[in-house]
């Protein structure tokens, strides 16, 4: 598995495309759930109502579109156009997973914490975040597993030197799977059970501290 560099390099670009795209995910769905829900502006139904078109919207759909915008700007395909691909559809999963966890949040907390001297900055590190993390981290591991998965999408906004993982197997899926992908996928599922268990013994640490608390 570990000679194959054609493997190994779709695998680094995978991993490369797939952190990126969490990292931008993470950032800016996670501001945008809390702006939506804190603030009140116009137009804001009609910026939700676009959240959703990433999500229901046929991917083979987003992928030509997609590779049309790319094209009229003349952008070149390759990891970067791949990680604004996957950003795109990735984020308003974001979006609507920390919504969903600010749904049941308690504002007096924050104004308790600026009421005894706490910036608005101070706030939102100190309290805000560590109350939605478990619907954050879901966010991200949402964004993770989409990023990872991807074929159709990544088909039309990967170049030559981007290949990812999926589209690997994929193409390897015509002429018959080799048994250095199988070990690969083998170690991928074993990290992914890691992380689930991860995940579950995070959110029960958390749950049993908030009712401590």
């Amino acid at each position: 598995m570990l000679q194959n560099t054609d493997l190994m390099s779709a695998l680094e670009n995978t991993a490369i495309v797939a952190v990126a795209t969490v990292v931008i995910s993470v950032f800016i769905g996670t501001l945008a759930a809390i702006g939506m829900f804190r603030y009140e502006f116009r137009g804001k139904s009609i910026v939700d109502s676009f959240l959703y078109i990433p999500i229901v919207i046929p991917e083979i759909v987003m992928g030509i579109s997609l590779l049309a915008f790319y094209h009229i700007l003349n952008i070149s395909l390759g990891i970067t156009t791949l990680i604004i691909a996957h950003v795109t559809f990735s984020m308003p999963y974001v979006v609507v997973t920390v919504r969903s966890r600010i749904a049941g949040y308690d504002m007096s907390v924050e104004e308790a914490a600026m009421d005894l001297g706490a910036t608005r900055l101070h706030t939102l590190l100190r309290i805000t975040l560590p109350i939605i993390a478990p619907g954050i981290l879901a966010g991200a591991m949402l964004a993770l597993t989409l990023s990872l998965d991807d074929v159709i999408v990544s088909f039309f906004t990967t170049g030559v030197d981007s290949m990812t993982l999926p589209i690997y197997i994929f193409n390897k899926v015509k002429t018959g799977v080799s048994p250095d992908i199988n070990a690969l996928v083998t170690v991928i599922i074993l990290i992914t059970l890691l992380i689930l268990v991860f995940m579950r013994t995070f959110e029960a640490k958390t749950s049993k501290k908030g009712q401590v608390g």
